[in-house]
């Protein structure tokens, strides 16, 4: 996980107990189950909190399995303030322990509160909270489009590119704030990696044709990609130094969207090799292609691999844009929600993805077990492609 340190934490723990809760929260919520999506969420009070934090403590705990609900309906009990800091004591109502007591100090309210939403999460969960992630996503304004990047929820925006011209495709380096991405700056579409902390970037790879759909792999130490050097869009990887490229497929029709396997030994990918656009994996070091079972998806593009290695999501068109996720061995398809462009958070349990609002596209998430959904904090212009970091 990665995540921009915006101020100096100060975390005072008054007092900390580690008793588990009870395993019937604990085996609903720990681990997604897409045989039983609608799962219940957890009943959690929230008091003494105002404004911006009261609000921001909402928005994590809703989109992380938990239904915010007055103190008589709810299993834990959330008491605290939000003057010059925030501090926060969590209670197991039905247990009657005290699970956590503690004020962060330091930051912004809305930081501070994040912090308080994610030692919620993992003490209740036993899961890390996402609340102090970052995303990365694609704004457009008229014909152009510049790369941003963000926290998890959309607050605190900022421009990554000023090319003026089509970016696209961002992707993170894992524990590192870098990003690849494509641009047309040079008038083809070429990738480039941008290290954020330095904002130095430099041309990554400019072949004849198409460079395109960077996706380092999950140690950081290479990078799938799609090039049309060699005549349609294949599959391509080399060292994230740029040496030693090589072509994974070689197909007479396109390949896009690749993206790796946690254990980095294989690539899931697009292709439309035996037709429709279907998913397909292949060995990162090279080999055969083989076909992933979507059974009851056709259309299949956009593969992501969950970092806990369990499923892949995806979108497929059947009339409109779905998201869907399958077993990572493949299998029967489970949709999931209209929308676009989806990719997982760290704790394999969220997708960020796009969905189209009165003609204009919006970036949102969705938490798969409970199929809540809430959209991030809006750029001005049409957000897609987002990303997470990990």
């Amino acid at each position: 996980m990665k995540h921009k340190s915006a101020f100096l934490l100060t975390c005072v723990v008054f007092l900390s107990v580690t008793a588990r809760p009870p395993e019937t929260v604990a085996q609903d919520d720990h681990e997604i189950d897409i045989t039983h999506l609608g799962a219940r969420r957890i009943p959690i009070s929230l008091e003494g909190y105002t404004g911006e934090v009261l609000d921001t403590l909402r928005f994590d705990l809703d989109i992380q399995g938990f239904e915010v609900t007055g103190a008589d309906k709810a299993q834990y009990l959330v008491s605290g303030s939000n003057n010059s800091d925030v501090t926060g004591r969590l209670t197991d109502r039905v247990g009657k322990t005290t699970l956590l007591s503690a004020r962060y100090t330091g930051g912004t309210l809305r930081s501070e509160a994040h912090t308080l939403s994610d030692a919620i999460v993992e003490k209740i969960t036993g899961r890390n909270g996402i609340a102090r992630t970052k995303i990365a996503f694609k704004v457009e304004t008229g014909q152009n489009s510049e790369i941003y990047v963000a926290d998890y929820d959309g607050h605190n925006a900022k421009q990554v590119t000023q090319d003026h011209t089509i970016t696209r495709d961002p992707a993170w380096v894992p524990a590192r704030r870098v990003l690849y991405y494509t641009s047309y700056k040079a008038g083809n579409p070429d990738i480039y990696v941008h290290d954020l902390q330095s904002g130095t970037r430099r041309a990554f790879a400019r072949y004849p044709g198409l460079n395109a759909g960077a996706a380092p792999s999950p140690d950081g130490r290479r990078v799938a990609l799609v090039l049309s050097k060699g005549g349609s869009p294949d599959i391509y990887v080399c060292d994230a130094d740029g040496s030693n490229l090589k072509p994974l497929t070689r197909t007479r029709e396109a390949e896009s969207s690749p993206c790796w396997s946690p254990d980095g030994r294989t690539i899931c990918f697009s292709s439309r090799h035996e037709g429709k656009s279907a998913l397909f994996v292949v060995s990162a070091d090279g080999g055969s292609m083989r076909r992933l079972s979507t059974a009851g998806a056709l259309n299949c593009t956009e593969p992501d691999w969950s970092p806990d290695g369990k499923q892949i999501v995806f979108t497929r068109l059947a009339g409109d844009f779905e998201i869907c996720v399958v077993p990572a061995g493949g299998g029967a398809m489970t949709p999931l929600v209209a929308g676009e462009d989806p990719a997982w958070a760290p704790n394999s349990r969220t997708v960020i993805f796009t969905r189209r609002v009165k003609g204009k596209r919006v970036v949102s998430l969705l938490d798969v077990p409970t199929k809540q959904i809430k959209d991030i904090q809006q750029t001005s212009g049409s957000c897609s492609q987002p990303c997470w970091a990990k």
